[in-house]
């Protein structure tokens, strides 16, 4: 067995409990981080002072590291907040977004959520870390919703005070398993860590609702530099059916692209096999970047959770970037991290217009999510509505309220959807075998 285990918060078991939203901070939020802490900043013309009608949220990301970066998701918080003000506002109040990089380290995201706290934010709105153990409990001190995160930990469905508007890596994964149900042998190559033992599960319910036999889970190391033995071991597992053609599921976030490297050199002696992945590891950027249409992921079925990006749902999203950020390279409209954050905005906005001139906080806002809001995106998603304990709390998702997935396919080098309208997981994550 290849790899090393680490204890990483993605997709660990836990329920946490509410703290009440007024109270005292734990002694670590007391330890806020520097105002100008280098990866933060502030909306240029906009204050934090509640007392002059501004409403303060923070959006944070991991930016400029070895590993994942979204980069996207703070530049777009930025322009919408330029957007909305220059329309006067959500209902006569400036909106001032606060941004801070988490450098993919468990401090820095402590660090940020310390910030939060300090700063009196009302909501942490459409950010990405996979470091929740390390910024949840401060959020919780001081009583700070999680609107619109990635969905890349665990704790994002559990938490009392965090509201997903997808369905994370979980929802992915049962949906692309019931799209392989037609395949011969599936082989998933994912992370040899504790957050990887959890991806069987979920890919194997998928293929057992489309009457297909599990598959074969197939370790590796997260950090490796090539994964020639790897590519070898799934080609030739996938290649012992000859009747049906095999699939290859290549889980392996940020290294997909080193596996899929070694994947291309060692296919060519093999029988043709499919490849298929989850975006978030896969978007057009590397489409295009491993070749488009003569590239590996040719054929490739890729699960998402949002409409393909030429969708014309997105078109409120695309206004922004064009009238507040044209020229801004970081913010690409197909990325599903500036998609979370935009819908995560929209759902930040029916809120406080919810609470029309009454008092928008942290604990106001959570108040009426709390209380049964609906809210709707244009589309984008189902309704969304959170109750503590959802459908799928009995697999330890109490939070997951939307679970819908769409199939993507790729032809010609281009993204595009393989199957109309969405495709709901929920019974099919309520029947997966997920041991915490």
């Amino acid at each position: 067995m290849t790899g090393r285990r680490r204890t990483r918060s993605t997709f660990l078991p836990g329920l946490l409990t509410r703290h009440a939203r007024k109270g005292v901070l734990s002694a670590g939020t007391a330890v806020a981080c520097a105002s100008f802490l280098a990866g933060c900043g502030v909306v240029p013309g906009t204050t934090g002072d509640a007392g002059d009608g501004t409403i303060t949220v923070m959006t944070w990301a991991p930016q400029s590291t070895k590993a994942t970066n979204k980069p996207g998701m703070p530049a777009f918080a930025h322009a919408y907040a330029r957007w909305i003000n220059a329309k006067g506002g959500i209902n006569g109040r400036k909106l001032n977004v606060l941004t801070c990089n988490d450098h993919n380290d468990s401090v820095a995201a402590a660090k940020c959520a310390r910030r939060a706290a300090k700063e009196n934010v009302v909501a942490v709105v459409g950010s990405y870390s996979q470091y929740a153990d390390s910024f949840f409990p401060s959020l919780e001190g001081a009583g700070i919703p999680y609107i619109g995160g990635y969905g890349a930990t665990n704790a994002e469905f559990t938490s009392p005070l965090s509201y997903p508007v997808n369905g994370g890596q979980p929802a992915l994964l049962a949906g692309l398993g019931s799209a392989l149900a037609e395949c011969g042998p599936v082989v998933l190559i994912r992370p040899d860590t504790i957050a990887g033992d959890q991806l069987p599960p979920l890919l194997d319910s998928g293929l057992k609702a489309g009457g297909h036999r599990a598959s074969n889970d197939q370790r590796a190391a997260e950090d490796a530099t090539e994964y020639d033995g790897q590519a070898e071991r799934a080609l030739r597992t996938t290649s012992t059916d000859g009747a049906d053609q095999g699939c290859v599921v290549p889980a392996l976030g940020d290294r997909n692209g080193t596996f899929m490297d070694s994947f291309r050199r060692a296919r060519e002696d093999y029988p043709e096999v499919r490849t298929a992945t989850v975006l978030g590891s896969v978007d057009q950027t590397v489409i295009d970047a491993t070749g488009g249409a003569s590239g590996p992921y040719e054929g490739s079925y890729i699960t998402g959770w949002y409409p393909v990006a030429s969708d014309p749902r997105w078109d409120g999203m695309k206004q922004v970037i064009r009238e507040q950020a044209f020229g801004d390279n970081r913010i690409d409209p197909a990325d599903a991290g500036v998609q979370t954050t935009w819908i995560a905005y929209t759902v930040f906005r029916q809120i406080v217009e919810s609470l029309g001139d009454g008092e928008v906080s942290a604990d106001t806002v959570a108040q009426a999510l709390d209380d049964g809001l609906k809210v709707t995106t244009g589309g984008l998603t189902p309704t969304l509505r959170w109750r503590f304990q959802d459908k799928l709390a009995a697999v330890g998702f109490p939070r997951l309220v939307n679970a819908n997935v769409t199939l993507q396919v790729v032809r010609e080098g281009r993204l595009v959807s393989a199957r109309k309208g969405f495709v709901d997981t929920t019974r099919t994550l309520e029947n997966a075998d997920v041991n915490y």
